[in-house]
């Protein structure tokens, strides 16, 4: 196989690893405080925002190690063993106790029946260890002659007996670069649209089907819908990842037009979802809601609001990635690294209080963030299309 066709045949494997390792850990999420507290009526006592909190809240504080362990370990173990955690933490539903599922929510950072809920988590729990199984497919690509082709395999044998000291070099590199990148002008700017994402992350992931399942004038539907939400989500990221994910090589705007679409977007979804929900939807008890919202609750603004939060978050996630990458394309672990950090620190706040807030303040949250996250995107941008059209190094901002 050659080295271009190996290349592909490891972006479809990972591709198709993390879809299915990603479809089982975000549906699950999407359910997990709707299933809880539908548990709750028995001797089981949790909360799914409180489980969703400890895992990006774990997550976030790993971030800032994960180079450091990739860089000991490899990329194809890492992936395996953090794919095994997520399928454990899908598993605790199956027979869920207070200490299991709190515990799982560490270590990876129902509305039906109990026969129904066990044949669905278990179905989760196989999904996520195919994908996880299939990172073994991984083939590694073949060693570059970095000291040129001229010199002998006997001046490469020092290289070959420092490969540990090397190794454990890199990894306290890594954790070096990724602590200085934190204070650097340009990832200070970029962390208030990344808190941003981290916000509206929990908000779409796992607070809005919460809220679209315990609103009683829905009818028989409610539940249900949380599933249809999560689809239109999805297709609102795929669309927006194949317009402007795929297609930002050919933009000649730059990414501020796009930040600007997702945030337009978002704030109609916000106040679309603020006139169709009620107040007390995050918080309602497992008998659900009665209370009426500014208008007549709506299935069809509820689901058109769903694939708007999956868009919107699109714009944002592909033109944050996008800078990320070509500020630091020659060494993008770390600033990858700070980006999850902050988006997983700010998606555990989010779980958090989400136990406690009522939906109009959730919303203005992130209405504030989104605002001032808009306006930091658009200064990062402005200063590296300035330096890039003054010739200078897009990396030097």
């Amino acid at each position: 196989m050659s080295p271009e066709s190996k290349k592909l045949f490891n972006i479809i494997i990972l591709g198709i690893g993390f879809m299915f390792m990603f479809t089982a850990f975000q549906t699950c999420g999407n359910v997990a405080q709707t299933v809880i507290r539908s548990l709750n009526r028995t001797d089981f006592h949790g909360s799914g925002y409180t489980s969703m909190a400890i895992i990006y809240g774990v997550f976030s504080a790993s971030n800032l190690i994960t180079p450091s362990v990739v860089a000991i370990v490899g990329p194809q173990l890492s992936m395996f063993a953090s794919g095994l955690f997520y399928s454990m933490y899908i598993a605790v539903f199956i027979q869920p106790f207070p200490w299991s599922f709190y515990t799982a929510s560490v270590f990876i950072g129902i509305a039906a029946a109990e026969s129904d809920r066990r044949t669905v988590f278990i179905a989760l729990t196989v999904i996520s260890l195919v994908g996880t199984v299939l990172f073994f497919l991984i083939r590694q690509p073949e060693a570059e002659n970095v000291l040129g082709e001229e010199e002998s395999s006997e001046d490469q044998e020092p290289e070959v007996r420092d490969s540990a000291q090397n190794t454990m070099a890199k990894a306290v590199d890594a954790f070096r670069k990724s602590l200085k990148l934190c204070v650097t002008r340009e990832m200070l700017l970029l962390s208030v649209p990344t808190a941003y994402t981290g916000l509206e992350l929990t908000f779409f992931s796992g607070v809005y089907g919460t809220c679209i399942g315990a609103v009683n004038k829905f009818g028989t539907e409610e539940k249900s819908l949380i599933g249809l939400s999560g689809i239109f989500i999805g297709i609102g990221e795929i669309l927006g990842g194949s317009l402007f994910g795929l297609l930002s090589k050919n933009n000649r705007f730059g990414r501020n037009p796009v930040v600007l679409l997702g945030i337009l977007v978002h704030f109609i979804a916000f106040y679309l979802i603020f006139l169709n929900m009620p107040g007390d939807a995050p918080i309602a008890p497992v008998e659900g809601t009665d209370s009426s919202a500014y208008i007549k609750s709506s299935k069809e603004v509820a689901i058109l609001c769903s694939f708007l939060l999956g868009l919107g978050d699109s714009c944002f996630n592909t033109q944050l990635l996008s800078i990320l990458g070509f500020l630091h394309a020659e060494d993008s672990a770390p600033a990858f690294a700070v980006f999850k950090f902050v988006q997983s620190i700010c998606a555990a706040v989010a779980f958090f209080y989400s136990n406690y807030l009522l939906l109009h303040w959730q919303l203005l949250v992130m209405v504030i963030f989104g605002f001032f996250g808009t306006v930091s995107f658009f200064s990062v941008e402005w200063d590296a299309a300035a330096i890039v059209a003054r010739g200078s190094d897009y990396r030097s901002i």
